[in-house]
């Protein structure tokens, strides 16, 4: 069956992504009350009983603070590597041991016919993943929440039919906002987040003749805008002399309180 996901929402404000290809179905960390993840789940008709597992990319409360209630109401296994686990255990409450996976960084599992790949990123957290989902020859890659796109990272990453990339800051707009200087200043370190312009760079690497969409994802509202973002995603990447129009790639919006459509990989 084809694979497909839809981006239930992304910001600071929380993160949940769904994949699935019909017979098994992934949630991807869950970032929003419970309550607000099955709201928006139901949206795009999904059930929690759906569900067959919960990956977790990092341990922060913009990616758990549903978690504990949700593996709970639905007896779901939860899959992290042990440094996050270690971290997750004093915010997520009891999950049982049955429930409570490992899944090394770097390392492969098989959920039904899906095969999902973890891989290193560099963040402020204790260990923290990206994922890329493989299935009936298809490809989606996330990568957010990182603070340079590494050359390891784009080998992992590239090559797919969609990604889900972060473009979290204008760097201009965060250097004028509110925040106090030793929180930008962690943004724009390479444990924090990936600008506009990082990640109209890390396109130019990653894009293959098969990709076909590219979400912008984990967007600031504070320090940046979703026309911004665009305009200088594909300024960045037509400065080289490529043009995402021509090459037929869609740069497709994400939203903190909204989910997007259902994305289905392989279909023109």
């Amino acid at each position: 069956m084809a694979l497909r996901f839809t981006v239930l929402a992304s910001g600071s404000t929380g993160n949940a992504t769904v994949v699935s290809n019909g017979d098994t179905t992934i949630l991807v960390d869950a970032g929003l009350s419970a309550k607000k993840v099955e709201q928006l789940m139901l949206e795009r008709e999904v059930k929690g009983e759906d569900i067959d597992a919960i990956l977790v990319t990092h341990e922060h409360s913009d990616h758990i603070k549903g978690l504990g209630a949700i593996a709970r109401k639905y007896n779901l296994p939860v899959y992290a590597n042990p440094k996050t686990w270690d971290a997750l255990d004093k915010h997520i409450g009891k999950i049982s041991e049955t429930n409570r996976r490992l899944m090394a960084t770097g390392t492969e599992e098989f959920f039904g016919d899906i095969r999902v790949e973890s891989y290193g990123i560099s963040h402020d957290a204790a260990e923290p993943v990206g994922y890329c989902f493989h299935c009936g020859g298809q490809k989606l890659a996330m990568a957010t929440d990182l603070g340079y796109m590494s050359t390891k990272v784009k080998d992992v990453i590239g090559d797919s039919d969609a990604i889900i990339l972060e473009a979290n800051h204008d760097i201009e707009m965060l250097r004028m906002g509110h925040y106090p200087w030793n929180i930008k200043r962690r943004i724009l370190s390479d444990l924090g987040h990936l600008s506009n312009e990082a990640a109209g760079e890390a396109i130019l690497d990653i894009m293959t003749a098969r990709t076909k969409a590219i979400y912008m994802a984990h967007l600031s509202q504070n320090h940046n805008l979703m026309d911004l973002a665009r305009l200088t995603l594909n300024n960045v990447v037509e400065d080289r002399g490529v043009s995402l129009k021509e090459r037929k790639v869609r740069l497709m919006d994400t939203y903190f309180d909204r989910p997007t459509k259902w994305e289905e990989l392989g279909k023109d």
